[in-house]
């Protein structure tokens, strides 16, 4: 019979002492939520179809210390009918992390991928709610690929760098 005894201890450089990676939550919090509904309470009526709704998302992330990172998921919401704006909605939603033992070339993906998916729950719920508050259908966002996101602010990034080595 094998016992677990056996089984390799510490992390993959061999050593045996390493600390174990960890991502803690320290606070989450909301830094800004504005809801406007320039046209209320004429926005509130009925329509025979659904209004156009742009969302655009962006995640910043800023060091507080060595193991400490401010992460900052930043949600805008404009639906609007014709020319008319029924209701604006901006959340910048942020989180405290603590995070330790990871390799550097981890940093990024787990600050822009792991931390803002972390936080979206929790600033969608914000987002459905204020919209149901200023009258309307709760808007539920859908899930946000924030690998594809960071995936392509680096080739962005790349392009623009190659773009001014070439000037």
């Amino acid at each position: 019979m094998a016992s677990n005894d056996d089984a390799p201890t510490g992390a993959a450089n061999g050593n045996g002492n390493a600390a174990q990676p960890s991502l803690n939550v320290l606070a989450q919090y909301v830094k800004d939520l504005s809801f406007e509904s320039p046209g209320a309470p004429n926005s509130l009526r009925g329509r025979d179809k659904a209004p156009g709704i742009a969302i655009n998302v962006n995640v910043n992330a800023n060091p507080l210390s060595d193991k400490q990172f401010d992460v900052n998921l930043t949600l805008n919401a404009k639906a609007s009918f014709d020319q008319e704006v029924l209701f604006n909605v901006e959340l910048v939603y942020g989180g405290v992390f603590a995070i330790s033992g990871f390799p550097q070339e981890h940093m990024l993906p787990i600050l822009f991928i792991e931390c803002p998916r972390l936080l979206f729950p929790f600033a969608r719920q914000i987002i459905a709610e204020a919209t149901r508050n200023g009258g309307f259908p709760p808007l539920m966002l859908d899930p946000i690929d924030f690998a594809q996101m960071f995936q392509q602010k680096l080739a962005e990034d790349q392009a623009a760098a190659a773009k001014v080595k070439v000037s």
